[in-house]
């Protein structure tokens, strides 16, 4: 990355950090670096240098970590219609990068849900050293915590887990779906038949965004 990105890096972090951050703001700043720039660029903007190694909590059935490209977040946002009166979970939240970013283009509240520790920690510090008191992060099995975060409206999976634990996640979702909207956005994930989930058009780019039928009162 130029040493121009970098400087600009640097001035969106400074910006952020004292709370001077619309959505617009971030979302033009980040349209206007180059598309092939916007990963590192964003990294260097929250600061983060290293990434932790998957820890011995990782369990069978999940994926490692690996940060969901900037150009699928922002086809999640759009195709999720994600606006600060929406609730986000991030399933799988990692080191907070996708949580953090979701939060900057949008001012929605995001959760994020990692069971290993370290991952947790850098997400929490992250938060800390930006201000961004709109994330936050639980500390354990997302397919089973998922379905207790009352407020969400958008679930969102960059490919956590698949099999069981997939059907987990849906099953404790189900409850929620069939009582009001929500949408769950996939980035390489596809997911079984649900009677309660309609998908939108099927996109060629691996972004599915599927919304919730709920039963008529």
């Amino acid at each position: 990355m130029e040493e121009a990105l970098w400087r600009s890096a640097d001035g969106a972090r400074e910006r952020i950090a004292r709370g001077a951050r619309p959505p617009a703001w971030f979302r033009d700043a980040l349209l206007a670096i180059p598309a092939a720039d916007r990963d590192a660029w964003l990294d260097a903007t929250l600061g983060l240098a290293e990434i932790p190694d998957d820890g011995p909590e990782l369990p069978r059935g999940c994926v490692p970590y690996l940060p969901c490209p900037v150009a699928d977040l922002l086809r999640v946002v759009e195709r999720s219609s994600i606006g600060s009166a929406d609730v986000v979970v991030d399933v799988g939240s990692g080191v907070g990068r996708a949580a953090a970013a979701i939060h900057l283009l949008t001012g929605a509240p995001v959760v994020g849900l990692e069971l290993q520790t370290r991952m947790v920690d850098a997400s929490r510090a992250l938060a800390a050293r930006l201000g961004l008191a709109g994330i936050s992060f639980e500390l354990g099995d997302a397919a089973a915590l998922a379905g207790s975060v009352d407020a969400a409206t958008v679930f969102f999976l960059y490919c956590p887990f698949g099999g069981e634990r997939l059907a987990t996640l849906l099953a404790r979702l189900e409850p929620l779906g069939r009582v009001r909207p929500i949408r769950v956005a996939c980035v390489d994930l596809p997911l079984p038949p649900c009677d309660w989930l309609e998908a939108d058009e099927a996109s060629p780019d691996g972004v599915q965004v599927h919304r919730s039928a709920p039963r008529p009162r």
